[in-house]
C-alpha cells in the first residue's frame, strides 16, 4: 500500500447525542502511512468523531469506511484492524496491575500468537524504555510513564491504523516528545496510520495533514506546512503558527470577534514584592507534592507557572491561597504569612481554580451575586459591579443562563469576573485557558494584560508551553521542584549557550531522513514533515546532514536556523535539574 492510497474515508458523518449535535456533516480522509491530526478546543467533536471510526459509537448519519469496511454495517471487523486509545492519562490501564501484567492482559484480550506477543511485547518495551519497569504499579507510573504504558497495550498486536484521542494532554514536554518518537516510528518503519486528536495547536504541527473541527464542523482543512503558508506571515516573518490559521478559520465565521494577535506586556519595574515564597514543601504521607520551591513575585506582574499535570502548580496555589497548610517552607502574600493570616490574605486575592469554579446549576448572575457575598461585598457594591462584569463576560442578554448551558468561553470570562469582582491586588489562575478555543484564549489573555496594566498581580498555572509567551517571568516546575525562573527569552537564551540553536531539514523522504540522520544526531526530532536538531556547529551539521543523506540518496529542500522553542526550552532546564547530559 502507497502513502497515496486511501485508508480512512469519512463521508458526512454526523452524531447528535438526543436533540444537540456533537458532530455535523464531517467530510475527509486519512492516507496510509501518514499521522493525520484532529484539533480543536473541548466539545468540538473530536473524541465522538474519532470514536465512532474505532467503532466504539454509532454515528447518527453519514459513513465512513476504515481499512475497506464500513462502521455502519461491519464495526467488529474493524475493531481487530485497528488500535485504540482513549482520552485521559492511562485510563485504559488496570492499576492493581504491573506493567508486564498490564500488558498480558491486552495481549490476551487481543488474542495475539504466543511468538508475535513475545516479540511485539520486547519491541513494545523497548522503544517506550519501560524496561526497567516491568514490575512496577500502574497505579504507581508518572503521567508520562502511564501513557507510554497505554500506547504499549494499543499496539501490542501491531495493528496498521492506530487512533489516539488527546494522547499528550497534561504530559510533560519530555515524555511527550518521547511519545512522538515512537509514533513517528512505528509510521516510518512499519508503514502505520496514525490518527490523533489534541487541543494543542504547536502539537498538531507535528501531524503530516490535519482537520480543525469547531462546533462539530470543520472549518479548514489540509496539509499542515501548506495551511500554514496560505495563511501568510506573522509580524516576525516567520509561518504562521497553526494557532493563527484556526483563529483566522473561525474570525471567517465570526467576523465580529477581535482575532488580532496579542503582543506581550512589557515587564512592570520590581519595585515591591508581593509573593514571597521561601523553601515551601507539601507532602501527602510519604509523597512530597511541593519540594522546597522558593520564588517572588512583583507588583502587576504575569507570573507564569509552566508544568505538566502533577508537577504540583496547583499545590502551590492552594497553599498561597491558604487552603492547604504547607508541610515546611514560608510564604507571604503583600507582606501578610499564609498560614497565620489566611484570613487577611483571602480577602486581598481572587481565585479562579481549575474548570473555572462556578456553580452550573445557577445562572450567570446568581454566580457572580453568589461571589460577591462570598467575598464580602455589600448589595450596593454588587449592584455598581454587576454591569462591568457582565460586559466583561460578554454576557449581556444572556445573564440569567444557567452556568452549565453557556459556551466554555463565556464561561470561562465569567469566571475571572467572579473571581475580581472585590476588585482584588492579587489573582491566581490556575490552568483558566485548558480546553478553550484559541479565540477565547486570546481574548482571555487581553483581560490579563488589561488587569496587570492596572497594577494587578497575576500568577497563572498552565501546561500550554506557547503561553509562556504572554508571561513577563516564568517558574518552571517538574516533580514539585522549580527548575528555573527567570524572563522568557533569558531563559531561551540560557538554554541555546548550552544547546545551541535549531536546524530545520525539509526532504520530501522525511521519515527515511529522519532515520538516517538520528543515531548521529541524538536530539533529532521529527516535526510534522520537518526535521528538527539543536546544534552548536551549525556549518559542521549542515554539511554532515547534506553527506548523510547524499549517501543515502536522499534529497534535501532546504535548512534553515532558528531559535529553541519553548518546548526545547522547558526540557533543557529539566534535563540540567536531573543532570541528563
Amino acid at each position: 500500500m502507497t502513502v497515496a492510497q486511501t485508508i480512512i474515508e469519512v463521508n458526512e458523518i454526523a452524531k447528535s447525542y438526543r436533540q444537540t449535535p456533537a458532530v455535523q456533516g464531517v467530510s475527509f480522509n486519512v492516507r496510509a502511512g501518514e499521522v493525520f491530526g484532529l484539533l480543536g478546543p473541548d466539545g468540538a467533536g473530536k473524541s465522538s468523531l474519532i470514536q465512532m471510526l474505532a467503532g466504539v459509537l454509532r454515528p447518527s448519519g453519514g459513513e465512513a469506511i476504515v481499512a475497506g469496511y464500513s462502521i455502519q454495517a461491519d464495526p467488529e471487523a474493524i475493531k481487530t484492524r485497528i488500535g485504540y486509545m482513549p482520552q485521559g492519562l492511562g485510563l485504559n490501564l488496570y492499576d492493581n496491575l504491573s506493567v508486564e501484567e498490564n500488558i498480558d492482559f491486552f495481549g490476551d484480550l487481543r488474542e495475539v500468537p504466543p511468538d508475535s506477543f513475545k516479540a511485539n511485547k520486547a519491541e513494545l518495551l523497548h522503544i517506550t524504555r519501560l524496561e526497567p519497569f516491568r514490575e512496577r504499579l500502574a497505579s504507581h507510573l508518572s503521567g508520562g510513564m502511564r501513557q507510554k504504558l497505554a500506547l504499549c497495550c494499543t499496539l501490542i498486536h501491531l495493528p496498521q491504523i492506530i487512533f489516539l484521542d488527546e494522547p499528550t494532554t497534561g504530559v510533560d514536554p519530555i515524555s511527550r516528545r518521547d511519545f512522538w518518537l515512537i509514533i513517528n516510528r512505528l509510521v516510518v518503519e512499519r508503514g502505520a496510520t496514525v490518527l490523533m486528536t489534541t487541543s494543542y495547536l504547536d502539537e498538531a504541527e507535528r501531524c503530516q495533514r490535519v482537520a480543525m473541527l469547531y462546533k462539530g464542523k470543520i472549518i479548514a482543512h489540509g496539509d499542515t506546512a501548506g495551511l500554514q503558508a496560505e495563511a501568510g506571515s506573522d509580524v516576525q516573518g516567520r509561518p504562521c503558527s497553526l494557532e493563527e490559521v484556526f483563529i483566522r478559520a473561525m474570525a471567517r465565521q465570526t467576523p465580529e470577534a477581535v482575532w488580532t494577535p496579542t503582543t506581550p506586556s512589557p515587564a512592570p519595574p520590581r519595585t515591591e514584592t508581593v509573593i514571597r515564597v521561601e523553601g515551601l514543601t507539601k507532602k501527602f504521607g510519604t509523597f512530597t507534592a511541593v519540594d522546597r520551591v522558593s520564588f517572588e513575585v512583583y507588583r502587576g506582574e504575569i507570573f507564569g507557572f509552566l508544568g505538566p499535570n502533577g508537577a504540583g502548580k496547583t499545590t502551590v496555589i492552594k497553599m498561597l491561597s491558604g487552603i492547604l497548610p504547607p508541610t515546611r517552607g514560608q510564604g507571604y502574600i503583600t507582606g501578610l504569612e499564609i498560614g497565620a493570616d489566611n484570613h487577611q490574605i483571602k480577602t486581598q486575592l481572587g481565585y479562579m481554580s481549575q474548570k473555572f469554579s462556578l456553580y452550573r446549576d445557577l445562572s450567570a448572575l446568581e454566580n457572580i451575586r453568589l461571589y460577591g457575598r462570598v467575598y464580602g461585598m455589600s448589595w450596593s457594591e454588587l449592584a455598581s459591579r454587576e454591569p462591568e462584569i457582565i460586559a466583561l463576560a460578554d454576557l449581556q442578554g444572556q445573564e440569567h443562563r444557567l452556568a452549565s448551558d453557556l459556551p466554555l468561553g463565556i464561561r470561562q470570562r465569567l469566571a475571572l469576573g467572579c473571581a475580581i469582582l472585590h476588585r482584588p491586588h492579587l489573582v491566581f489562575l490556575d490552568e483558566p485557558t485548558s480546553g478553550v478555543d484559541p479565540l477565547a484564549r486570546r481574548q482571555f489573555w487581553r483581560l490579563i494584560q488589561s488587569l496587570a496594566a492596572e497594577g494587578v498581580t497575576i500568577l497563572v498555572s498552565t501546561h500550554y508551553m506557547d503561553e509562556a509567551l504572554h508571561c513577563q517571568r516564568l517558574a518552571f516546575i517538574h516533580q514539585g521542584r522549580l527548575a528555573a525562573v527567570g524572563e522568557p527569552e533569558e531563559l531561551r537564551q540560557q538554554a541555546e549557550a548550552a544547546w545551541g540553536r535549531r536546524l530545520e531539514v525539509s526532504s520530501p523522504e522525511f521519515g527515511q531522513a529522519f532515520l538516517t540522520l538520528r543515531p548521529h544526531f541524538p536530539r533529532a526530532f521529527l516535526h510534522g514533515s520537518r526535521i528538527y536538531l539543536p546544534t552548536q556547529e551549525p556549518d559542521r551539521d549542515r554539511e554532515q546532514i547534506i553527506r548523510l543523506l547524499t549517501a543515502s540518496h536522499l534529497r534535501v529542500d532546504r535548512i534553515t536556523m532558528s531559535p529553541l522553542s519553548m518546548e526545547d526550552t522547558f526540557i533543557y532546564f529539566i534535563q540540567a535539574e536531573d543532570n541528563v547530559p
